[in-house]
């Protein structure tokens, strides 16, 4: 029932990338179609993620009152519900309304899903956990490229979508008794089938009931916790302004023509995925400070490839590819120590604050750069990249430091 249960969470976990690379892929077509700002985007986005923030900070409580379970299969119905939303919208302020549901339904899913994987499983699960979202968000853009390909209209991809997280959501409501039945296996000595029994409580302070929420005001005063904050903030403006920017940074500063920078630029996300399926054979053995230390190495060494003056751009495609293989174990690895770095029975609150902070970098640093390269010169792309990936190489250090 283990195995059940574990291809039922990944299954969520695809569902959670379905979605993520919709709007971008269709947005060309569909700003078009509603006669808004080409701009109006990233307002969208914006709004995605403050209900992904919300939803991460009061995880702890959600999963407490409803379960691991009934908060994911809810959360992707929730997501659904919005895509089917997108499907029929006509107006640019349907999508920002139907954002609100959608960013609350993701953030809902990817705190509980990770805290779940991190407590009961090894570290090589939570490295494929973090694959299928990478399958998902590949699968999308194929999706919405077959749909308006076709004729049908962006709208058409969005409904396609919707019915895949329908069918998910189904599938994660009959699956409701095989948490259940881990849940009682769990409580009556059986220990987690993939050895996470035994998890380290270093750095989490006094014990708190499992049943209690911990505050975030609580949760800052936990030896350690404003480290990880800092370091998931740095990590994830990395990434998210690396996927962003490449294909511009590529264009303009590089001179490439649009196709190759477009086809690399895939190939970073493409490195990611097949980065974090390589890692699941490796994570047990190196362990979760050891990939973080390897992944952010990699990924550093890609970002003084893509910074090289040299007259070639061969140099900073490769750069690319190697930045999104580096940086596959980090993300899955900070999770998965959660619970050894300050105690199970936080972990779902810490996990949560986490990708809220997650969900900061992301959101804000991208524009940040936007505004460099537009003012001074997109030159600095690499530069950007490098003071946050050492910011989180830096934070997570001085995490394992105060740990010994």
């Amino acid at each position: 029932m283990g195995s059940l249960l574990l291809a039922i969470i990944y299954l969520a976990f695809i569902s959670l990338g379905l979605p993520d690379s919709l709007l971008g892929s269709a947005w060309p077509v569909m700003y078009r179609d509603l006669n808004a700002p080409i701009s109006c985007v990233g307002m969208i986005s914006m709004t995605i993620a403050a209900g992904t923030i919300v939803s991460s900070l009061f995880s702890d409580k959600m999963t407490k009152k409803l379960g691991t379970g009934r908060l994911t299969a809810a959360s992707v119905l929730l997501t659904a519900a919005a895509m089917f939303g997108f499907s029929v919208s006509h107006s640019v302020v349907m999508l920002f309304l139907l954002a609100i549901p959608y960013g609350l339904g993701a953030g809902a899913i990817d705190a509980a899903l990770n805290n779940y994987v991190a407590l009961h499983y090894n570290s090589r699960h939570m490295s494929w956990l973090h694959c299928f979202w990478g399958v998902g968000a590949s699968i999308s853009p194929y999706i919405m490229g077959y749909a308006i390909g076709n004729g049908n209209g962006w709208r058409s991809g969005y409904g396609i979508v919707s019915a895949i997280q329908i069918v998910i959501t189904a599938i994660l409501f009959c699956s409701l008794p095989l948490w259940k039945e881990r849940s009682s296996d769990e409580a009556g000595g059986r220990g987690a089938e993939d050895g996470r029994e035994g998890v380290g409580n270093s750095g989490a302070g006094e014990c708190r009931h499992p049943e209690i929420s911990l505050r975030l005001r609580d949760a800052w005063k936990i030896k350690g916790v404003p480290f990880v904050l800092f370091a998931f903030f740095g990590y994830c403006a990395f990434e998210s302004t690396c996927g962003l920017w490449a294909g511009s940074y590529l264009v303009e500063y590089r001179g490439l023509d649009s196709q190759t920078a477009a086809t690399f630029s895939s190939l970073l996300f493409l490195g990611i995925t097949a980065g974090r399926f390589v890692s699941g054979f490796v994570a047990d053995r190196i362990g979760d400070h050891g990939m973080i230390r390897i992944g952010l190495s990699t990924a550093l060494a890609g970002i003084v490839l893509i910074a090289l003056p040299v007259p070639t751009s061969v140099t900073a495609l490769v750069g690319l590819v190697i930045i999104g293989i580096g940086a596959a174990p980090v993300y899955p690895s900070i999770i998965h120590a959660t619970p050894d770095n300050f105690g199970k029975e936080n972990s779902q609150a810490i996990i949560g604050i986490q990708m809220a902070s997650a969900y900061v970098g992301t959101t804000f640093m991208p524009p940040v750069f936007g505004l460099i390269a537009e003012h001074i010169s997109i030159g600095w792309y690499p530069y950007y990249l490098a003071v946050f990936a050492i910011v989180a190489f830096v934070m997570l250090e001085r995490l394992n430091q105060m740990k010994k």
